[in-house]
């Protein structure tokens, strides 16, 4: 590797001090850096031309949007955590010379990371990609969701939740996470279908194939109201849903490309993440 991207949340590092330091130490190691320092903008293809990598500063937010942003690109991630408790951002800032360092010699694994697709079947229709999770919550009241749940067309569950939760593995340890839904092995191929506060007490997270298609139809609400709901795709992208309306998800044909340099296996970070959060 010898070109990178530099994609920097402004809000983490506001006076660019580390992006200009990782600069810095790239091109005292012979190789070139673009600093793209509005980490929402969509690149065109010639400013990708050539670009071996990506660094996103910032925290699992930020390579989040990054990867929907470079969906098409082909180009792989590496994330600086800026942030407090990271999962995805692998790197600390204070060893982003030694990750520069294994960049340049090629001493990395990379790792294609599973996607979710899904597509509204009334309104627009238009496909759209999450690598952590596809939420469907409430929004507006505080009244609880009524949700039906198919799977390859079959009928399978009515919940009464805050919303449900349709993760990959590399999203297992986000709000699938925080909604008490179990942490998976992130290059798994599996989809994981988690209530969110769900008002019962024998709800549980259901684990499916990577070939199943799940799709979340909205009922009508209490009383026969109609429900409006909102489809978050990775906490970026929001689809609003009215009563009638459904989403199917499944396993997107597309890929991210995640940049791993730790040598340590997956549940010796979980362990070491699971003691930092203590």
């Amino acid at each position: 590797m010898n070109k990178f991207y530099l994609i920097t949340n402004e809000a983490k590092d506001p006076a660019g001090e580390i992006t200009n330091k990782i600069t810095d130490i790239i091109k005292m190691h012979g190789g070139e850096a673009v600093c793209v320092k509005n980490e929402r903008q969509i690149l065109a293809k010639n400013e990708t031309d050539g670009v071996d990598c990506a660094l996103v500063l910032g925290g699992d937010g930020t390579l989040l949007r990054a990867a929907g942003n470079m969906l098409d690109s082909g180009i792989p991630l590496l994330g600086i955590n800026l942030g407090t408790l990271g999962y995805l951002a692998e790197v600390e800032s204070g060893s982003a010379e030694e990750a520069v360092e294994k960049l340049l010699r090629d001493a990395f694994v990379r790792e294609e990371r599973m996607m979710l697709s899904g597509r509204v079947q009334t309104g627009e229709g238009k496909e759209r990609h999450a690598l952590n999770d596809i939420v469907i919550s409430r929004c507006g009241s505080l009244q609880t969701l009524n949700v039906r749940i198919y799977v390859n067309d079959r009928f399978l569950n009515d919940y009464c939740a805050d919303g449900v939760i349709v993760a990959t593995p590399t999203g297992s340890t986000g709000y699938n996470l925080s909604a008490g839904g179990p942490i998976v092995e992130p290059s798994a191929r599996l989809l994981l279908l988690t209530p969110i506060c769900p008002h019962t007490l024998n709800t549980r997270s259901i684990v499916f194939s990577p070939e199943d298609e799940i799709t979340v139809e909205i009922p009508e609400g209490r009383d026969g109201h109609e429900q409006t709901v909102e489809a978050n795709f990775d906490g970026s992208h929001r689809i609003t849903l009215r009563t009638g309306d459904c989403i199917r998800i499944r396993r997107s044909d597309k890929t991210t490309g995640i940049i791993r340099l730790n040598t340590e296996s997956f549940l010796a970070v979980l362990h070491k993440k699971m003691s930092e959060a203590i």
